[in-house]
């Protein structure tokens, strides 16, 4: 039996090299030996992506995306079929989670300058997930045909009109009507189930070759490729297959423990992560008393509502997004982590991540003039530590780099 599997695998392999490209991304590809607290992320992004793919799947079999039955075929899904309301709670709750991994592993990210060479790439191809994965959850979120999923569609769709010449036309091209519609809600379902998930997938392979071609970076943004054994390799590397695969283990222990603690006693996470107004079927004249977006595109939405002109507002929140992409070029520090950075850019970096949560708590609450100006103080914030990047990151004083990993 095992010469059968054996001859079974060579013949697969000298067709399609498998056991090659185990070895060259798990077994023989060497990942540094510091990995800290911060390196669970990556992996449990890969697992909430599985559990999204996996429960949609099923969702789609009962799901019907018509503007009449949307919102009952939701419903019974949560009521008659079996298992239906687990599922329906696994992609609501799985969907929060996603974002919840994303934002820390993009922190880390800045925290360790994964950005600089030579993952400018990598980078990218994680901004363009990051980028996907917000599409990918506006479009999912009209198709319960709630009333809050109807409206927030309403104003963010509306957005476009602010857009010069094209706005009016494009609005209504991306609606398939002049309003939110049941023509909306199929071309979204449409979007969400099969064209955006197949990019994503794209990304997300094209991302991790990326990575395995240059190496991970770790706290110490050290390069081990240049300290190598007689044998080519890293002497503060390690396999990445088992020690990894088995080390990330505890994390993904952890996060499902805390995940599934939420989705088993609280998935509404009180109206943050499923609104009480999305319990109610979608009504074109009935307006919510606070039309809001799911918290993680609260931030820049925040920045949105702070700048008086809708167009600016267009633009500065979508800047948000933009500046991320540029990221690798704006850094003009000799070294990569903040261990070894000065204090500007630990300061910086601390306001930003200070006033990024602080617009997303704004985001969530209605607009008063006080909220207004405490969002606009944040936005400017916000952009300061990317306008100022190639100033302070150049003008502070460094720590010496050591040669080898510290641990």
């Amino acid at each position: 039996m095992a010469g059968w599997l054996n001859g079974l695998v060579q013949w697969v392999d000298a067709r399609l090299p498998v056991v090659e490209a185990y070895e060259k991304h798990m077994s023989k590809y060497y990942a540094p030996k510091n990995f800290n607290f911060w390196y669970f992320f990556g992996v449990l992004a890969m697992l909430v992506l599985a559990n999204q793919l996996l429960t949609g799947i099923w969702l789609t079999m009962s799901y019907v995306p018509s503007g009449e039955q949307a919102f009952a075929s939701v419903e019974y899904i949560m009521r008659d079929v079996e298992w239906g309301w687990l599922l329906r709670y696994l992609h609501s709750t799985g969907a929060s989670a996603f974002f919840v991994v994303v934002y820390i592993h993009m922190f880390r990210g800045l925290m360790y300058g994964s950005y600089k060479k030579p993952r400018e790439l990598v980078w990218i191809f994680g901004m363009a997930i990051y980028l996907v994965l917000m599409a990918e959850g506006f479009f999912g979120y009209l198709l319960p045909w709630g009333n809050m999923s109807y409206w927030g569609a309403q104003v963010i769709v509306s957005l476009f009109t602010a857009i010069p010449y094209i706005g009016e036309g494009l609005a209504q091209w991306i609606r398939g009507d002049y309003l939110i519609s049941g023509i909306t809600l199929n071309r979204f379902f449409a979007l969400h189930v099969v064209a955006l998930p197949i990019v994503l997938l794209a990304l997300v392979v094209l991302h991790i070759l990326a990575l395995h071609e240059v190496g991970s970076n770790n706290p110490d943004g050290i390069e081990i490729k240049q300290n190598k054994d007689e044998n080519g390799i890293p002497l503060d590397g390690v396999p990445f297959h088992p020690y990894y695969t088995v080390h990330d283990l505890v994390g993904v222990a952890v996060f499902l423990f805390v995940f599934f603690g939420v989705l088993f006693f609280f998935p509404e996470m009180n109206g943050y992560f499923l609104e009480y107004a999305n319990f109610e079927p979608a009504d074109p004249l009935k307006t919510p008393d606070h039309i809001a977006p799911v918290w993680y595109y609260t931030p820049f939405y925040a920045m949105l509502r702070a700048v008086p002109d809708k167009l600016g507002g267009l633009i500065v929140m979508a800047g948000a997004i933009a500046i991320f992409f540029v990221l690798p070029w704006l850094d003009r520090s000799p070294v990569k982590s903040i261990r070894y950075k000065g204090w500007m850019s630990r300061v910086f970096l601390i306001a930003f991540a200070i006033s990024f949560v602080l617009l997303g708590i704004l985001g969530a609450l209605p607009s008063t003039p006080g909220r207004t100006l405490v969002a606009q103080v944040a936005t400017l914030v916000y952009f300061s530590y990317f306008l100022l990047m190639p100033f302070y990151s150049r003008l502070e004083r460094t720590k010496p780099v050591p040669e080898r990993v510290t641990g």
